[in-house]
């Protein structure tokens, strides 16, 4: 196959779904691949301290890229973390809820949320049942907050206006009519891909991107070739050089076989 490849994996929809269910062609396909001298990567829009999941690390990845390109590791030493500057958060915390949104602050070590603010929220919920101490008050930790990105919870809230009050300092990526993310200006998973490749010595031609969703947008427009799931949104379909098979229809397996990876 010539040079060794570097392929990075979203993780909800793509390696697993929303029941964190992976499928075993899924498994089979990412050790195959590294077996046969290429990179795996996990590139994910969720904050280091929300990617935990045992059976994710089980597979065997060569490092991850978290929190939209905010941090990186490789093996097991941190190469890249973007911290935001505590005033900015602050200032960021009052900005958002003064047009009714519920920040959630995302970082390495902790999810930062106020109980109040989600406990009749699904999300909310099924956060603190999995993060448990890993998730800290945004009130009781004032001052303290380590993070690199935030999302928000936008019910009836004027998205446009806020974006407008914060758009040197953060993109907005919007999700749905209720959730959005903000990364810091200049970052993003593609952004984190680009450090990797760079870090591996791998030209972008000799980089494959699998995604399914808004956030993986860049990712898969700038990999050398970027893989939408069959079960991505759209937008992903449309902008990714190859549409593959569905999460639950080895997807990520096939388009692995399709392009010669494993």
């Amino acid at each position: 196959m010539g040079n060794a490849k570097a392929v990075f994996f979203d993780i909800d929809g793509t390696i697993w779904d929303y029941t964190n269910y992976i499928p075993e062609s899924t498994v089979q396909a990412i050790r195959t691949l590294r077996d046969k001298g290429n990179y795996a990567f996990i590139c994910s829009g969720r904050c280091r301290s929300y990617i935990q999941n045992p059976s994710l690390f089980e597979i065997g990845f060569d490092g991850v890229v978290s929190g939209c390109g905010t941090m990186i590791e490789q093996g097991d030493e941190v190469v890249f973390y973007k911290e935001l500057d505590k005033a900015l958060v602050k200032r960021t915390i009052e900005t958002v809820r003064s047009f009714g949104m519920k920040p959630l602050l995302e970082g390495k070590d902790y999810l930062y949320m106020d109980y109040e603010e989600y406990k009749d929220d699904p999300y909310g919920q099924k956060l603190i049942e999995e993060m448990g101490s890993r998730i800290k008050g945004i009130k009781e930790s004032e001052g303290e907050w380590k993070c690199s990105k935030l999302s928000c919870e936008t019910t009836g809230s004027n998205i446009e206006e806020c974006y407008e009050v914060l758009k040197e300092d953060y993109d907005f990526i919007v999700h749905t009519s209720s959730v959005i993310e903000m990364i810091p200006k200049g970052f993003s998973k593609a952004t984190g891909m680009e450090k990797v490749a760079g870090l591996l010595s791998c030209g972008m031609e000799d980089v494959f991107a699998f995604g399914d969703g808004e956030n993986d947008i860049e990712m898969i427009e700038r990999a050398g070739v970027g893989i939408a799931m069959g079960n991505g949104n759209d937008h992903v379909r449309q902008v990714a050089d190859y549409v593959t098979a569905a999460l639950h229809e080895d997807g990520i397996y096939k388009a692995c076989e399709h392009f010669g990876l494993i």
